[in-house]
């Protein structure tokens, strides 16, 4: 065994060769099965878990994060490129708060996936909507999207390089910020759904 081997063992396996997985733990329970926090040092799957459905819960979390930050638009396909951003955001993170930027990301998605959502029932030509819970696996998906559309609209118009805006995003997401996108619009849809009760 080489010396770099041994090393590796000994430390474990950190993202990027920074982060270290290890003391992350999920504090809300509905999402702990579901939210993978398995250690990667690269996250990039090459696609193994289209094969079946509900195998995305067994993809790591960074790399569901960058999945959703490709799709759709002028970066798809470019997923090195967006590699190289989030490693360069995650440093941002580190620099900014002092924390693993890793349990920043897990915190984020914690605080902006919603509980209750709406949906449309017709009775007789009548659409009227009814509040419902959201499972696990879709409150991770919808979390995502939401952390995704804010780093979207936020990046047109600005003098900020994608970097800063994702570490800013995620830091508001996780502190549960008011004025961040993500979790104004997880307010709005369970407010909407309490109203629909």
């Amino acid at each position: 065994m080489s010396e770099d081997e041994a090393q590796v063992q000994d430390e474990g396996i950190k993202l990027f060769g920074d982060w270290s997985f290890d003391g992350i733990d999920v504090r809300d329970i509905g999402l702990k099965r579901y939210l993978n926090l398995e250690p990667v040092w690269l996250p990039h799957s090459g696609g193994r878990h289209e094969a079946r459905k509900f195998r995305k819960s067994r993809l790591n979390i960074v790399e569901r994060f960058i999945n959703s930050l490709i799709k759709p638009g002028s970066s798809g396909g470019a997923k090195s490129r967006i590699i190289n951003s989030v490693r360069t955001a995650f440093k941002i993170i580190h620099l900014k708060t002092g924390r693993n930027p890793v349990e920043v990301l897990v915190r984020a998605v914690e605080n902006v996936s919603p509980n209750e959502d709406t949906t449309r029932i017709g009775y007789g030509g009548v659409v009227y909507r009814l509040a419902v819970d959201i499972s696990p696996q879709r409150r991770i998906d919808i979390a995502l999207r939401f952390i995704m559309r804010g780093i979207k609209e936020q990046t047109f118009g600005n003098r900020k390089t994608l970097e800063e805006i994702v570490a800013d995003q995620l830091i508001g997401a996780a502190n549960n910020e008011g004025n961040n996108f993500a979790i104004r619009r997880k307010q709005e849809v369970e407010r909407i759904a309490l109203s629909s009760r």
